[in-house]
């Protein structure tokens, strides 16, 4: 009964592949490639007499199996070219609520309230699929920023961080900045913005997106660029 190998109407259900959520990455080549080997070998099923099938069905499935572990192993091997090949430049927003010491990266945008005693964090970062974005390096220790400076009823204090990245991905014909760390003082209803706005110059697109901080980067907005190779794992 040749019927019952057929694949070419069951090798997506086989797969379990989704393509809508495989968009790129190692699980969405390493699923294509397991099913264009599925497909090919279904059509020679499909194609093939049932006499010849019988005889030869040993020999083709073990031959398939060598080929498809061979290309298994060689997608967990090396990355996805294409996955590696781009990823964004921005100024990213991190916080650490009163009593934290680790940073969180930030749900939402700056205008919003922030409690005396956290930490407001930026970094000038480059993150992909394969490449998540890196935290300001200064930990956000309050107690430690923060402590030249009186506590008074009328203000809170804001920890605030500032971490212009690294020269592996800063814009061509721009030098890294140094790391700012201070302590700000603010009226008890200042929001992030305002606790950024009394240490540096900021430069936003009309949406709202934090460009620029303190010069950095001169123009760009938030670009797309190819993946610096010093962030490829090799």
């Amino acid at each position: 009964m040749c019927k019952e190998i057929y694949l070419s109407d069951k090798s997506d259900y086989l797969l379990g592949v989704d393509e809508t959520n495989t968009r790129r990455g190692l699980r969405g080549v390493l699923l294509t490639s397991a099913k264009v080997l599925f497909r090919t070998y279904a059509l020679f099923v499909w194609f093939t007499p049932c006499e010849t099938l019988s005889q030869s069905k040993g020999s083709t499935v073990m031959k398939f199996k060598i080929v498809l572990a061979i290309i298994l192993i060689s997608t967990f091997v090396t990355p996805s070219v294409q996955a590696a090949e781009k990823g964004w430049r921005y100024w990213g927003y991190f916080q650490a609520a009163p009593g934290k010491t680790v940073w969180t990266a930030a749900m939402t945008g700056p205008t919003v309230d922030v409690a005396d005693g956290s930490v407001e964090g930026w970094a000038f970062v480059f993150s992909s699929d394969d490449i998540p974005s890196s935290q300001p390096r200064v930990k956000p220790d309050f107690k430690s920023i923060c402590a030249g400076v009186k506590a008074d009823k009328e203000t809170k204090r804001i920890g605030l961080v500032i971490d212009f990245g690294s020269s592996a991905y800063a814009p061509k014909g721009e030098k890294v900045k140094k790391t700012i760390t201070t302590c700000v003082r603010v009226a008890k209803e200042s929001q992030g913005i305002d606790v950024l706005g009394q240490v540096t110059k900021i430069r936003a697109a009309s949406s709202g997106l934090i460009c620029g901080l303190s010069g950095y980067p001169a123009k760009e907005c938030g670009v797309e660029i190819p993946t610096p190779k010093a962030l490829i794992k090799k």
